[in-house]
């Protein structure tokens, strides 16, 4: 994945703005969280993922101090949650699956409320007020009652009353859930936007292509604890079934190279060739220089990558991932062998 959609690369590993240790939390005889583990760079945007139920909304709460651990300790912005919680919602914003927006009043009125919630002057909570609309192009519906926004515009408000208070670090709990995906892809440049600013975003999803391009980090929840953590490329090599695809129009030179090649799949019908691999420039250099070296001639060479949804139901299923046709998906590239 291009590394320039992702602002906060070179965020400081020194940094830490979320960290936490053994998190614990259950509701009766159910245990929602046992025990996970989070360390989370300044200037990055951290995704969890996992099914309904597994305790991403929970880990959000106990993160942003709404509820409180049964268990294991974190520090918030440098804050302890325990020992001195008031500071740590003084350096966060808190974006939920539904919005805070007041329908009844108008977008600047809800803007002007959260700066009185924040204690800013008068002027101050207009300059911000103004500025904030601006910045999400919302200056032309201010005037008008939030109700008649549509949801991407809702959302939109959502997230800017958050910004209210300068916080550097946003948790955005499904924030795009509900939103077509011409808002989707708006929400997501905010999102990038913030990050180039510093900000550090905590966000939960379950769009798991919205993970794939903004987060740096992604830990997979599942059954209450993390699964598995780490880069988009990361854990995608966690799960088999990347191949390199050969396909030939000469039946001739199909025959050759299956003779030829070992461990291979093969697709009489489609003339085509599949050879495991993980995609790393290396092998496919392997490939090319083989195909030269034989003067076999094949007419197309595709790369197939497990995407993270194949990372998902691997990872929160006892069953096998699915096989799927990624023909049309971004990750899928093709280039016409030498």
């Amino acid at each position: 994945m291009p590394t320039s959609r992702r602002s906060g690369e070179h965020a400081s590993p020194a940094s830490i703005s979320i960290a936490a240790q053994g998190l614990r939390k259950s509701y009766g005889d159910r245990t929602v969280l046992d025990g996970i583990d989070l360390r989370i760079p300044a200037g990055s945007v951290f995704a969890l993922l996992g099914p309904n139920g597994a305790g991403k909304t929970t880990a959000v709460k106990i993160l942003s101090t709404l509820i409180t651990a049964d268990g294991g300790q974190a520090q918030v912005a440098g804050h302890d949650l325990a020992t001195d919680p008031q500071a740590v919602r003084a350096a966060i914003g808190v974006t939920g699956q539904f919005s805070a927006v007041d329908g009844l009043i108008t977008g600047e009125e809800n803007m002007l409320l959260m700066a009185d919630l924040h204690h800013l002057t008068r002027r101050e909570g207009r300059r911000t007020t103004t500025e904030l609309l601006e910045r999400f192009d919302l200056s032309e519906a201010a005037k008008k009652p939030a109700s008649t926004y549509s949801g991407g515009m809702r959302r939109r408000l959502d997230i800017a009353m958050t910004l209210v208070g300068n916080p550097r670090i946003i948790f955005l709990d499904e924030p795009t859930t509900g939103l077509d995906p011409r808002s989707r892809h708006n929400m997501w440049q905010i999102i990038r936007e913030l990050v180039s600013d510093g900000v550090t975003v905590f966000l939960t999803t379950q769009y798991l292509q919205e993970a794939d391009e903004l987060a740096h980090h992604i830990a997979v929840l599942s059954d209450g604890v993390i699964a598995a953590q780490g880069t988009a490329e990361e854990l995608k090599r966690l799960v088999p079934g990347g191949h390199v695809r050969l396909r030939f129009a000469d039946p001739g030179a199909y025959r050759n190279a299956a003779a030829t090649l070992r461990e291979t799949t093969r697709n009489d019908e489609a003339l085509s060739l599949h050879i495991p691999s993980d995609g790393t420039q290396r092998e496919l250099r392997a490939i090319l220089d083989w195909l030269d070296s034989t003067g076999i001639e094949a007419d197309e060479l595709t790369v197939h990558t497990p995407d993270l949804d194949d990372v998902f139901f691997a990872l929160t299923t006892n069953t096998t991932p699915r096989q799927s046709n990624r023909a049309d998906r971004p990750d899928h590239a093709t280039e016409k062998a030498r």
